[in-house]
């Protein structure tokens, strides 16, 4: 571990060592001190990392950094002279860009509107857009960052609004880059192509903050790591003198399994039956989940692998009543017919859903951490009294789920759930669907923006769900937990089950291929569809 030197000696910017410092840099929120007294040293030209559990701070220095909040304490050298940075803009005219972990993005605007907005190029007072496609295009070709400048971004994947994201950055010439928990929402494939795109960034230069969980892409990635704890600092190390293991105690303070112990599945009776399920797309003509059969049995957890925008989506919201499927599909949950039950009936009657979107699906942002834990349950008699919310027993609910489940926040239960960071709003949504009584659990990414820390304990509570009986159905783009915590894997591409797959005797590999089409099989020696 080092600790770097903060002397303050007269340099020339070229000698000096560090394009950005932040010193002993402190922000307070109310009931929490998210950043105490932190500094932070980036070298030009590297990719530094920036590690630490849901809630250590991290997104929170970024955004000083990038001058959404202001501190209470501390100082921002810019190439050795202090900077006062009062917002973004102030930011970008640095040449500090950042790409957020939910993403500021226009839905109805294109591409290329999204990428020149706020620095638009004029005459007069007429838009010179042409000017900025040209730019916007080489960009796009000298980094490999291949994009449709003209499609709207509320009709492109993740991966290229990601990729828009980064181009809002260099067509600002920024060169600073903050990527903030920049592969938390992508496939395998589009990590492997923005772990490229990173590493020639810093070829050209840019000197890189790179925010993540993910302590397999920081050894990959970067030059040297800080790691924050509790909103406080612990450490700097070179990647190449450190290891997973070293920056995983560094991050939660003991050691972390890294593997999943689970025994083997006794699959019982059948919870979930799902006959001819075809859901339409709404983006192409093809049908977006196309005559899909499979069940799941009470003991077991079955993932659907598959790379993202193969049907698994759309699947999910038709067994969990976000959209409704065609004629002629079945789902049956635990011997109910509940293809045209409502959302409130599947949620009554078994279902636990952690959905994929947090944001969209999961939370109402502007209602507070203790009523979104009972937003499914508050109408039952423990919350309830004739109608009236009894708040004390939703206070006491939330507080023992906040303790149990480990989420932080300033306020406790009345934190705005907008106000957490994204990993505690995902501990949020976590606790309620796993408290609640369920006889299936659909889990969708449910360790996304997770730390090592807490992925561990929520694969614990879903193997220990599994074994008292739970039928779990997992929908994961993590190739090591699909292998770690399925029984079970079944591989959706182009909308069908083309793969069944026993992670004991499958290799990654041999995954890959089914995921991307290369291989496929019937599903004839597996049963029904695969699955008994």
């Amino acid at each position: 571990m080092q600790k770097e030197n903060t002397n303050t000696a007269e340099k020339t910017v070229s000698d000096y060592p560090y394009v950005i410092e932040m010193r002993n840099i402190t922000k307070e929120f109310p009931g929490i001190i998210a950043n105490d007294n932190i500094t932070l040293q980036l070298k030009r030209g590297e990719i530094h990392a920036l590690l630490g559990e849901n809630g250590a701070g991290k997104s929170t220095l970024m955004s000083v950094l990038f001058g959404i909040y202001q501190p209470e304490k501390g100082q921002i050298l810019k190439d050795g002279k202090e900077v006062k940075i009062n917002n973004p803009n102030d930011a970008n005219a640095l040449g500090i860009g950042m790409v957020h972990q939910h993403f500021k993005l226009v839905d109805v605007f294109t591409v290329l509107d999204n990428i020149i907005l706020g620095v638009e190029p004029n005459t007069l007072g007429f838009l010179r857009k042409k000017k900025a496609r040209e730019k916007v295009m080489e960009l796009s070709k000298n980094y490999g960052l291949n994009i449709d400048p003209d499609a709207l971004v509320e009709d492109i994947t993740v991966g290229m609004q990601q990729r828009t994201e980064i181009l809002k950055m260099l067509y600002r010439d920024n060169d600073i880059l903050i990527f903030d928990e920049p592969t938390a929402v992508l496939t395998p494939q589009e990590i492997t192509e923005l772990m490229q795109i990173i590493k020639g960034l810093a070829k050209e230069g840019k000197s890189i903050l790179f925010i993540s969980h993910k302590l397999n892409e920081i050894m990959s990635i970067a030059d040297r790591c800080t790691v924050l704890r509790k909103g406080r600092y612990v450490g700097t190390v070179n990647v190449a003198e450190t290891t997973k293991e070293e920056l995983s105690n560094m991050m939660v303070g003991r050691e972390v399994k890294f593997s999943v112990d689970k025994a083997e599945a006794i699959p019982g009776e059948k919870i979930l039956e799902v006959k001819n399920l075809t859901v339409k797309s709404k983006l192409h003509k093809k049908n977006a989940v196309n005559n899909v059969s499979l069940d799941v049995r009470a003991g077991e957890i079955v993932c659907i692998a598959g790379i993202d925008g193969n049907g698994q989506s759309e699947f999910v919201y038709a067994l969990t009543g976000l959209e409704k499927p065609e004629p002629g599909s079945v789902i049956i949950l635990d011997g109910v017919d509940i293809t045209k039950k409502s959302i409130r009936f599947k949620n009554t009657h078994g279902m636990s859903h952690i959905p994929e979107d947090r944001h969209k699906y999961g939370l109402v942002l502007d209602y507070s951490l203790e009523e979104n834990l009972v937003l499914q349950r508050y109408f039952e008699k423990d919350f309830q009294n004739h109608g009236f919310i009894r708040f004390d027993k939703v206070r006491q609910y939330s507080e023992d789920l906040i303790d149990e489940f480990d989420i932080r926040s300033g306020q406790g239960p009345l934190t705005p759930a907008r106000g957490m960071s994204g990993g505690n709003q995902q501990k949020a949504i976590i606790a309620r669907e796993m408290d609640r009584e369920h006889k299936l659990l659909i889990a969708v990414q449910p360790t996304r923006g997770l730390d090592v820390g807490a992925i561990e304990s929520i694969h614990k509570q879903i193997v220990e769900s599994r074994d008292s009986g739970t039928a779990v159905l997992l929908i994961s783009l993590e190739l090591d937990e699909v292998m770690n915590l399925s029984d079970r894997i079944l591989v959706m591409y182009e909308g069908e089950i083309t793969g069944h797959l026993d992670p004991k005797t499958t290799t990654i590999q041999e995954l890959g291929l089914y995921m991307s089409g290369a291989k496929r099989d019937d599903g004839k020696a597996h049963g029904e569809g695969g699955v008994e």
